[in-house]
């Protein structure tokens, strides 16, 4: 979230890009000839303790230190200590999770869980080809911990165990829901008499009209333009369909030259054109950006749900931030208005070599519990994947703007998953090219032109494991 995080910027310096960096491969000792203790632990397993945990056996718990915060895994470290209280826990949390642990993944003494999170993440292509990553599927078979006559995947919201999965194995365990549109203030919009639009064309109406009134259009993260890619991606594939992000993800050739990705292109290339965008975002990062919008200088910023617990410091009261749908391009779509990105993130995962791994699994089921997932979302005013778990919880008003577009998306709403698959073609080489794009610099052509380099280029790396969507 804090991408924020999380989100989290720009891409890491020493971050495990490929598995032709070798640097997860290696012998179980460290440097100094020093022996390193590998042993693990496993109890056994019943009816009350289907993963197996040896209920003395110690945890390690290391945490991203961004916009979500610790206090919610404390929490979560202290329901596993209720239902195992001779297990000792040592909890550390760090924003750079590559410099800090990829020397344990070498020697072979990784954590037992990591949120694995951040612009200092390791890079999960790399973690899944050299399988440094346990897989996860005992966990979705085991009951629930608290909703009776469930498996743990019975609890789920839909797609969140795609977004995790590699080659059909449940890898990584993405905890939070996030919705992706264009937020505005309800509060200026009533204010102003202003109506969200619907259409594209009616988009770029408004946007004149705010321009008129003084107030710029849009901002984004200049210094982190992938988000602007968001709504482009989004707006083509309400237009062609879910097979526009199918064929992106799988990497086909001209997949980001395709006829819906240029009619996106070529439609939002109009705020740029018409000068829709507030002076001076080009230079902003995604705080300074989302600050300015806060204040009242653009009406319109591309973000994700965890946009409101990220500006809850700058926001003033009765704001009332609304994230809203893409605008459809018109009567052709083939998805409604009301369909929305939505998929599960901040991701989680349990280290193969893990050494109490049935305890990583353990504490997975604590947190997708549905006390666990609630405990979550009102320390962090974040939804989790786990379904109906805002069930009497009091919701800030943007979450709740999210859950009914969620709502109203239903069945119509929509994911990519190349930025999971190939975290260097959105990180680094879309991002450059939304940078170019969205200052003026390049068109609509250059724009898709240097995506599907960028994506080329991944596809012909022999060194990149590459992984198939199905349709």
């Amino acid at each position: 979230m804090n991408r924020r995080d999380i989100l989290r910027r720009t891409a890491a310096a020493g971050l495990l890009a490929t598995p032709a960096a070798g640097l997860l491969t290696g012998c179980a000792t460290g440097g100094g000839g020093d022996k390193k203790d590998t042993s693990t632990y496993q109890g056994t397993k019943s009816a009350q303790n289907p993963l197996g945990v040896k209920e003395d056996a110690p945890l390690e718990v290391v945490i991203f230190g961004g916009g979500f915060g610790e206090e919610y895994a404390k929490a979560h470290e202290a329901m596993y200590t209720e239902k195992y209280p001779k297990a000792k826990i040592k909890h550390s949390v760090t924003q750079e999770i590559s410099k800090t642990l990829q020397p344990r993944f070498v020697d072979g003494t990784p954590p037992d869980v990591v949120n694995n999170s951040g612009a200092g993440q390791i890079d999960f292509n790399g973690l899944v080809s050299q399988n440094a990553i346990a897989d996860l599927g005992e966990l979705l078979a085991a009951p629930s911990l608290d909703v009776p006559g469930k498996t743990v995947r019975d609890t789920l919201l839909p797609g969140a165990v795609e977004v995790g999965s590699y080659d059909g194995k449940f890898l990584v365990l993405n905890y939070t829901y996030t919705a992706y549109g264009i937020w505005h203030s309800s509060k200026l919009f009533t204010e102003r008499s202003w109506e969200y639009a619907k259409t594209w064309d009616q988009h770029i109406a408004l946007c004149k009209e705010i321009k008129a009134a003084g107030i710029a259009p849009w901002t984004y993260a200049g210094l982190h333009p992938r988000y602007m890619s968001w709504p482009v991606i989004a707006t083509a594939i309400k237009l062609g369909g879910p097979s526009v992000a199918t064929a992106i993800d799988n990497l086909e050739p001209n997949a980001w030259k395709s006829e819906s990705m240029r009619t996106a292109a070529d439609a939002w290339h109009q705020i740029v054109k018409d000068k829709y965008i507030l002076d001076g975002s080009s230079g902003l990062d995604h705080k300074q950006s989302q600050t300015a919008w806060c204040q009242g200088k653009a009406a319109f910023i591309s973000c994700g749900s965890w946009l409101e617990s990220e500006q809850k410091d700058v926001t003033p009261a009765g704001f009332n931030m609304t994230i809203a749908p893409t605008p459809s391009l018109g009567s052709g779509d083939k998805l409604p208005f009301e369909a929305i990105r939505g998929t599960a993130g901040e991701p989680f995962m349990v280290p193969a070599k893990a050494r109490n791994l049935a305890g990583g699994l353990e504490y997975f089921r604590t947190m997708l519990s549905k006390k666990g997932a609630q405990d979550f979302t009102k320390k962090v005013a974040s939804l989790t994947v786990v379904a109906g778990a805002t069930e009497g919880v009091e919701l800030p008003y943007g979450l709740t703007t999210v859950v009914k577009a969620l709502d109203a998306s239903g069945a119509n709403g929509f994911n990519w998953v190349y930025n999971n698959y190939y975290r260097k073609l959105e990180r680094n080489l879309v991002d450059a090219a939304c940078g170019e794009f969205f200052s003026g610099r390049i068109g609509p052509a250059e724009f898709l032109d240097q995506c599907q380099k960028g994506a080329d280029s991944i596809a012909q790396d022999s060194s990149i494991k590459k992984y198939k969507r199905a349709a």
